[in-house]
């Protein structure tokens, strides 16, 4: 079962239904838009100064590789509605077949990434001596890396089977590639939630708990936007690949699972700027954009006046070395 063409059914599905789900279908792809548009604004920012603005280290890595597959999301499903709205339907069958692969391997690839900020963070505070003196110096950006890697190589093998070059393995390889799409999707999903549990149990409970920091509270609110927003749209490609018989009952679940997903690279750029500004005297001193992120990504306990908890202009996390 390829499942970038099972996406593609499931959009025309969408598009072209009955009449009674017309409206509906309007409202959520308006929807999507202007939702769509937010994120890509905010991720740009997010971007723009996470990669030009600020010193980068082992977990702003990740979160710079996370805003880059949200942005690379946002800005297909941005695109592709518009098309839906016009109904071009000959752009849409070039989208969908040359471009789906990409927004979908995107979503893998911040999934991807958020399970290693998750899982690294958890090591960095269950056993703390080990990981100062064995954590490498660029693990992260390494790691990022290969995951861009992976998925980039998926993609173009994803796009391959859909016809883009037409190779004579497609019926051979398509089902192996969808078998380890899901495989993957599971695995992630495990050390996503097992890393999240972990640290979450180590930080509040027992005898030994520690504060929480604003790094460790951007990770978990943005672990558990996923959880509530982003998840759906993976079950969505899971459910396509066990129950492929009930395809047509499906399209009418995907039409939801999109505009969540698009809230979820939405709403990290809002996660993280939130967290900054949180009991910050606004009327005391003047905060930027990026002095927020860094205060989002503080990694040391609080302190009474806002401006002694970051010394200068970069901040160096506890526990972490610039990746």
């Amino acid at each position: 079962m390829d499942m970038t063409v099972i996406a593609w059914g499931t959009e025309l599905t969408t598009t072209n239904g009955s009449d009674q789900h017309y409206t509906e279908n309007i409202i959520l792809d308006v929807l999507t838009v202007i939702v769509a548009l937010v994120g890509l604004a905010g991720n740009a920012v997010v971007l723009w100064l996470l990669g030009f603005r600020m010193h980068r280290n082992t977990f702003s890595v990740y979160i710079l590789n996370v805003t880059g597959a949200d942005f690379v999301f946002l800005y297909y499903r941005f695109i592709h509605t518009l098309v839906l709205l016009f109904d071009f339907n000959f752009v849409l069958r070039i989208m969908n077949r040359f471009i789906l692969p990409v927004s979908i391997f995107a979503y893998f690839s911040g999934l991807s990434f958020l399970s290693a900020i998750s899982t690294e963070r958890c090591m960095s505070v269950l056993w703390p001596m080990w990981y100062r003196c064995h954590h490498p110096r660029h693990l992260s950006a390494v790691m990022c890396a290969l995951l861009w890697a992976l998925f980039l190589l998926m993609s173009m093998l994803e796009g391959d089977y859909s016809g883009f070059l037409s190779t004579n393995v497609h019926h051979v390889w398509c089902p192996v590639l969808d078998f380890i799409t899901v495989a993957w999707l599971i695995l992630l999903f495990v050390l996503l939630s097992g890393s999240s549990l972990a640290l979450m149990s180590r930080l509040l409970c027992g005898s030994h708990r520690m504060p929480p920091t604003r790094l460790y509270m951007t990770v978990m609110l943005t672990v558990l936007v996923f959880l509530l927003c982003s998840l759906p749209f993976g079950i969505h490609w899971f459910l396509l690949f066990w129950f492929e018989k009930y395809f047509y009952d499906l399209s009418h679940f995907y039409q939801f699972v999109v505009p969540l997903s698009c809230v979820n690279s939405c709403a990290n750029p809002i996660i993280y700027f939130f967290i900054g500004s949180f009991r910050q005297r606004w009327w005391k001193r003047r905060h930027t954009l990026r002095l927020l992120l860094q205060r989002a990504l503080q990694d040391t306990p609080e302190v009474d006046e806002p401006g002694e908890s970051l010394p200068g202009e970069t901040l160096e996390m506890s526990g972490s070395r610039p990746g």
